[in-house]
């Protein structure tokens, strides 16, 4: 009984309202993410096959593997689908790579709902996810997510541009901790931002141009803002500062 009432004051004097979410992307149902039911646009009947160039590419991956086992070559093959079909993956793309790779289709889907680097529903034309994992939030990846969302028109994180244009989600660490707060829009990262650089990176995607990757506050890569302290002096060559039987 004290167990259960100091439980009951606990959650009463919890708060159910914290400063912010641990995530400000729209919460998706399990069966969204797990499940598919056929809509206008995403059901079997949809035709889909790859174009001639990616047809050849596709067969210059499963020439990688054994004969065997060339269903090693589904999550290449699915990329290579998705970027063919605007970015997306549908339930027309998972089947035609079953069957090119002679898979079960459920073999595929369980692929593709596996990994989130698969989208499940048509995204924009161009698809900025904004890193808020720790070391990017302390450097301010809050402001810059809220600064993206507003200059594309006050949409909210998973949500897409009325024009199509845009679709921006939050997204966990992608690697460029160094060069933190950071986003990545399509297949490049966009480092060292400030809400200011943030929106020239979005102005220019929106007139259709592509802004230079990579930091935008003046660093060439990840390097001391202070300059080089290591590495330095001049590299070792070979026999130098070995010992006498190895000189």
């Amino acid at each position: 009984m004290l167990v259960t009432s100091l439980l009951r004051r606990s959650a009463a004097s919890t708060p159910s309202v914290f400063g912010r979410a641990f995530s400000n992307s729209c919460a998706r149902r399990s069966d969204a993410l797990f499940m598919h039911r056929d809509t206008e646009y995403n059901n079997p009947m949809i035709p889909f096959a790859f174009s001639g160039d990616n047809m050849k590419r596709a067969e210059e991956i499963i020439s990688r593997y054994p004969p065997q086992y060339k269903k090693a070559a589904v999550i290449p093959l699915l990329d290579l689908g998705q970027r063919q079909n605007k970015g997306w993956t549908s339930i027309s793309v998972m089947n035609y790579i079953a069957k090119l790779l002679e898979m079960p289709p459920m073999r595929v889907y369980e692929v593709a709902t596996f990994y989130t680097m698969f989208n499940r529903e048509p995204i924009g034309e161009n698809f900025v996810q904004v890193c808020t994992t720790t070391p990017c939030m302390l450097r301010g990846s809050t402001e810059i997510l809220n600064t993206v969302c507003s200059q594309l028109g006050g949409i909210t994180p998973g949500a897409t541009t009325g024009d199509g244009k845009f679709t921006v989600i939050e997204v966990e660490c992608q690697g460029a901790c160094s060069n933190a707060p950071m986003m990545v829009v399509n297949d490049d990262f966009y480092e060292d931002l400030t809400p200011a650089t943030t929106k020239k990176v979005l102005e220019a995607f929106a007139k259709g141009q592509k802004p230079k990757p990579g930091p935008q506050g003046g660093r060439k890569t990840s390097e001391n803002s202070a300059g080089l302290t290591s590495l330095v002096s001049k590299p070792y060559g070979p026999g130098e500062f070995c010992t006498p039987e190895f000189s």
